[in-house]
């Protein structure tokens, strides 16, 4: 992004609002929409956008919006009496210097774009303006009013308290964003008083300021009206949620991306896709995700922070995380890879079967209702069901390390630290606590026995 002024750009985000309509402890700003919480929105566009300094007016619950941001570098002012939003940016301004562009933005208005505040911008140097980012609305209720002369020039904003039944009427709304000049801002700002229906300090009211200086008044529009829309509820958190997961949809098949619904779609970070990736219902994505060509996910998979291989399917129900997969590896249905799991090319892991920590190598199999864990296995490997590696003694770890071209009957338990030798058949039913012979057949059985006059037990009646 290239600035359209001279000067530096000082972003100023409200996020002082207690938030009372949400019923909830957690400061407004801190709910999430997209696993981000709502002013983080509006920060990661301001550094987009270049800005050169970043201030927070807040108040309630300050500390918990301090600590949740604490990883950007923020000039933070806090706003101890809630007098409007003209007091707001008044106990900003004295850390701005005055040759720098303000840019107002709003801590509870997540879905504003970056395109949308560059036009704002763009406006606020056209002409040296005070630039106003304003809508129409088929119902504008609750809004401040933009009042415009025969001519179309802005005159002055009417906030829906003090408007009159003809100013009622006006569908062009004020949302509250705005570019301009700083020493412009803190002189209007300073000659704000609070005669009005709410006995606030009207922010609004510098735009009268500005006709009667002789200032350039424009206007910018949003691409969406969801762009300016705030939440005051959870209502509107969910339906902005959805509103963003649209957008990040239509994105992402505009590259290429096939979504069977795009309204069952979740995605909470950062999605790579190569081509003719599919994507079926209710997949949740986490973190960063990367899905490589001709990869097919099933309905309702979660993946967090994963690279998936060419050509691989993951089945219904499955849950992917810290993990890498190979080319064209089957996993799932229910299948779930903890983190530090690494599949090579052609693995497959089947249904209820849980890998964690482990490397597994080309062409190996874990079919059924397996639990495998802190392993090393080789390629071409089978699994039989209901395997588990028991690589836990209450206290410690151990590893189990299985070679190439072994096969493991059902129901058996690999108790580490033990090495099963490429080669090694293992009958079903065994218990390994010894490392094996390469190429042998290793099997721990009683002997099988029938207890005559056996009889089994019945359930007792109350």
């Amino acid at each position: 992004f290239i600035m359209f002024v001279d000067s530096s750009l000082s972003v100023v985000v409200l996020a002082a609002g207690q938030g009372t309509r949400m019923k909830s402890t957690l400061p407004k700003v801190l709910h999430c929409i997209a696993g981000r919480p709502l002013v983080e929105h509006v920060i990661t566009d301001a550094l987009e956008l270049g800005a050169t300094d970043i201030h927070i007016v807040f108040g309630h619950g300050g500390e918990q919006v301090q600590q949740a941001l604490s990883a950007y570098d923020l000039n933070w002012v806090e706003q101890t009496e809630q007098l409007g939003t003209g007091h707001a940016v008044e106990q900003v301004l004295p850390a701005i210097p005055d040759d720098h562009l303000v840019l107002l933005l709003y801590g509870d208005v997540p879905l504003i774009t970056v395109q949308t505040l560059q036009r704002l911008i763009a406006a606020a140097a056209t002409g040296d303006a005070l630039a106003l980012l304003t809508a129409q609305l088929a119902d504008p209720t609750g809004y401040g009013r933009i009042v415009r002369d025969a001519g179309e020039k802005v005159q002055c904003i009417v906030e829906q308290k003090d408007a009159s039944t003809e100013q009622l009427a006006i569908d062009e709304i004020n949302t509250g964003m705005l570019a301009v000049k700083a020493d412009r801002l803190k002189k209007w700002i300073a000659a704000l008083d609070n005669n009005n229906a709410q006995g606030e300090f009207y922010l609004t009211d510098i735009v009268g300021f500005a006709v009667a200086d002789g200032i350039i008044i424009n206007t910018a529009n949003p691409d969406e009206i969801c762009e300016i829309e705030g939440v005051n509820n959870k209502r509107q958190l969910a339906e902005l949620e959805r509103a963003y997961q649209l957008r990040q949809a239509r994105q992402l098949m505009d590259a290429g991306l096939t979504l069977r619904d795009p309204a069952r779609f979740d995605l909470r970070g950062e999605l790579i896709i190569g081509r003719d990736v599919e994507i079926d219902i209710n997949v949740l994505i986490e973190g960063r995700v990367e899905l490589a060509d001709g990869v097919q996910i099933g309905p309702n998979v979660i993946l967090k922070n994963v690279s998936i291989g060419a050509g691989t399917q993951i089945h219904a129900n499955s849950l992917l995380e810290e993990s890498t997969t190979g080319t064209r590896c089957d996993i799932g249905p229910y299948a779930r890879l903890r983190p530090q799991t690494n599949l090579a090319n052609k693995v497959k892991i089947g249904n209820f079967v849980e890998i964690k920590k482990s490397n597994i190598a080309d062409g190996s199999k874990v079919n059924h209702l397996s639990y495998v864990g802190d392993t090393t296995m080789g390629s071409d490997v089978n699994v039989g069901a209901g395997t588990i590696t028991c690589n836990y003694d209450g206290a410690n770890k151990y590893q189990t390390i299985i070679g190439d071209n072994v096969f493991i009957g059902s129901d058996t338990q690999l108790v580490a630290p033990v090495v099963v030798a490429d080669g090694t058949t293992i009958g079903a039913g065994s218990t390994i606590t010894k490392d094996t012979s390469a190429g042998a057949l290793t099997l721990s059985r009683a002997e099988q026995v029938s207890v005559k006059g056996w009889k089994r037990p019945k359930k007792k009646k109350l």
